[in-house]
């Protein structure tokens, strides 16, 4: 299985997204976004991909379309996956907090995997077998003005998850990194094409 990873794409009402991520995210399973949608419009043009779960963002607080979520569960492949907008940072903040929230926020046990956005920085964090991945924003990276940003993917097989982060380009897309949950555990995991993760 493989989903689409996107958040804070802060699309206003008459805006497009860049084509790469429609080519991108051609042939997923599923599409995440983790929040900071602006416009439903985008929801309704990523669903003629493939089925979209929306977190609202702090951005999409005046937004109102049913199909906006909170925080969001959903198992694939025999992993849960969690979603929500904001999220601490592994790079940022304590293993030990960090883990307390997972569990905290969605409802007592952690899913194996969370999915968020916000910080508009791409990441992905393996912390005591939760995986956290946010894709980072493919209109306004690291928050400067809008220009080619980030999108990711989970890969899930076997009952692993893989985190996959991309760059876009004039091109297309460029990988930029790659994680594994318990990599030293996953079968098949290929340590050469998973480079260090940028926090």
């Amino acid at each position: 299985m493989r989903i689409g990873l996107i958040a804070d794409t802060h699309i206003a009402r008459r805006g497009r997204l860049w084509p790469q991520v429609f080519a991108a995210f051609d042939g997923v399973d599923a599409i995440l976004h983790a929040g900071d949608v602006w416009s439903p419009h985008l929801i309704d043009e990523l669903a003629e991909l493939a089925p979209v779960r929306v977190a609202r963002g702090n951005g999409d607080a005046m937004v109102e379309d049913e199909r906006f979520e909170e925080r969001c569960l959903l198992r694939c492949g025999g992993v849960t996956v969690g979603m929500l907008h904001e999220f601490p940072s592994p790079a940022w903040q304590p293993e030990a907090f960090v883990l307390e929230q997972a569990r905290r926020r969605f409802g007592g046990e952690a899913p194996d995997v969370i999915v968020c956005g916000h910080t508009h920085i791409e990441a992905a964090h393996c912390l005591d077998g939760l995986l956290c991945v946010n894709p980072g924003s493919p209109t306004q990276p690291h928050n400067k003005s809008t220009r080619l940003g980030t999108i990711g993917f989970l890969h899930i097989r076997d009952g692993h998850a893989y985190a996959e982060l991309c760059r876009l380009t004039d091109a297309g897309i460029e990988r930029i990194s790659w994680l594994a949950a318990n990599p030293a555990t996953t079968p098949g995991a290929d340590e050469s094409a998973r480079p260090a993760v940028r926090p």
